[in-house]
């Protein structure tokens, strides 16, 4: 059971971290990662928080899945969750950049401190976020690369948020490209092997929550 909280604090370690590099790249003001572009541009249409916002897409995504099948985690309910909580706690205290020197410097920093909040998230092992679900399950039904299928899901959240008045500029572009460099960098910084992890589902937590409650304490 201690291993499981432990797991499960990392989790949350992760989504706390994910959430702070979220709202720094965004208050860089420099143009907005593809998915932040959507988010925010349904913040401009509905007038609801960036948390809020961030939950109901999750959320939205999670059925979505579920109805393609794919298998859900306790990190995906999570990140669904907390990510959004956090960044509505963070989001008034971190200031806005005018100046696109700082703003670059800003969103490098967030970026890095996304890919370190993904290194505690994923080594937790309790399953992927909504919105890497959604593109496993795409990958599944089309036969495509995962890889092409990332690319077709985050240039449709960019188009889309940028229809609805979300932020695209130079700084999307750096997002896009910068994120996998960063994450290879945090990795590597932290050795850790992310093809080495071995993910569950929400059954095989419950179940291993259920054998931790019966063991008998040593003595």
């Amino acid at each position: 059971m201690k291993h499981i909280l432990i797991r499960f604090l990392n989790t949350i370690i992760g989504l706390l971290f994910y959430a702070i590099g979220i709202v720094i790249t965004i208050k860089a003001n420099i143009g907005y990662a593809p998915w932040d572009v959507f988010h925010v541009g349904l913040v401009n249409k509905t007038g609801l928080s960036l948390g809020a916002i961030s939950i109901i897409v999750g959320l939205a995504i999670v059925i979505l899945v579920t109805i393609l099948k794919e298998k859900l985690g306790l990190g995906t309910v999570s990140n669904m969750v907390f990510i959004g909580l956090f960044i509505d706690v963070i989001f008034p205290h971190v200031p806005v950049s005018n100046n696109p020197i700082l703003g670059t410097v800003m969103l490098i920093a967030g970026l890095l401190i996304i890919s370190i909040g993904s290194y505690f998230y994923i080594k937790s092992a309790f399953g992927c976020g909504p919105r890497d679900s959604l593109m496993v399950a795409l990958a599944r039904r089309t036969k495509l690369p995962v890889g092409i299928c990332r690319i077709i899901i985050e240039l449709l959240a960019t188009f889309t948020g940028w229809l609805l008045g979300g932020m695209v500029g130079f700084g999307t572009v750096i997002s896009a490209i910068g994120i996998g460099f960063c994450i290879q960098l945090v990795f590597k910084l932290f050795r850790f092997d992310v093809t080495s992890v071995k993910h569950e589902t929400l059954g095989e937590t419950w179940k291993a929550v259920r054998n931790a409650m019966r063991e008998k304490p040593n003595g």
